[in-house]
């Protein structure tokens, strides 16, 4: 199968196409930087210049390819960064339409639907909206935090949980989430090349456990050998939060802010048909936090 990936070179990008090519599949990846790319990527990938955000860039890239994979995401970018992922999205739909491509495959943001969802997922389901008008088929995969080595959200609490011992933190510490390690995206998403009747659906994918920020944090910290001691309090919001992140951890703001104020929304799976239809063996937290943070200290 002809497959093109757009976001090869970022966190789940550069774990998915060693998968493809693996399962056999020719893989093309599209990039800002071609050579950056080249050097990043496997050498039989090929690797061809363009942005999602600049449309004739992209004349030529699906040229050929039979399933596309979205796994772009502006959010560094800055306080803009809903209205990129916006035009990449409708940049895309369009590209792919008029080179007939079958399938689309997209990686989102788990959530619950709503008019409270925070800035950052109601921009995943945007996108996701705006991807579904295209002429092709799509799969759209939402995930909530993901476990690994050069995941944004993980690196945040990972650092967290070096850097501070002590936490006084809001309440959303107790919100529940779903975290998933990036191998098990990674089996959901190569494997959905496979499986044309997933064509159409939306699909949720968590790991097997459910457990709120709070512990996520602690049993991160139990895993690298340190304590932790988290003191939520009700009067210290997510926006005020943001502030002291910004002083503790590398992860910039324009990632930070969004993804802080995301935390007041669960991040649960609802739907259980992705396990149901993919044989997935899903990866236990501690082990997924094992190799995330085994990862980080060799880089």
């Amino acid at each position: 199968m002809q497959i093109l990936v757009l976001g090869a070179t970022g966190f789940v990008g550069q774990s998915l196409v060693p998968a493809l090519l693996e399962a056999g599949h020719e893989v093309r990846a599209l990039s800002r930087n071609r050579e950056r790319a080249t050097a990043m990527l496997d050498s039989r990938v090929e690797v061809v210049e363009g942005d999602v955000l600049d449309a004739p860039t992209l004349d030529g890239a699906f040229e050929g390819i039979d399933l596309a994979y979205y796994l772009v995401h502006s959010m560094s970018a800055g306080d803009q960064y809903e209205q990129r992922d916006r035009r990449g999205a409708d940049n895309v739909a369009a590209a792919a339409s008029e080179a007939d491509v079958d399938r689309l495959v997209y990686l989102g943001g788990l959530g619950e639907t709503g008019n409270d969802l925070s800035t950052h997922l109601a921009s995943r389901r945007e996108v996701e909206r705006r991807l579904a008008e295209g002429a092709y088929e799509l799969t759209t995969f939402r995930a909530a935090i993901i476990v690994g080595a050069g995941s944004e959200s993980f690196e945040m609490v990972r650092q967290m949980v070096k850097r501070i011992p002590v936490m006084i933190t809001p309440t959303w510490v107790r919100t529940p989430a779903q975290p998933i390690a990036i191998s098990d995206v990674v089996a959901y998403l190569s494997k959905a090349a496979t499986e044309p009747e997933t064509a159409g659906m939306t699909l949720e994918i968590g790991g097997p456990e459910v457990i709120s920020y709070e512990e996520m944090m602690r049993r991160t910290a139990a895993v690298m050998g340190r304590r932790l001691y988290v003191f939520p309090v009700p009067f210290l919001t997510p926006k005020i939060s943001v502030y002291w992140i910004d002083l503790v951890t590398d992860t910039p703001p324009s990632i930070s802010h969004p993804l802080i104020e995301g935390l007041k929304n669960p991040v649960v799976v609802t739907d259980e048909t992705a396990q149901e239809r993919f044989d997935v063996e899903l990866t236990p937290f501690d082990e997924a936090v094992e190799t995330a943070v085994t990862s980080a200290r060799s880089t």
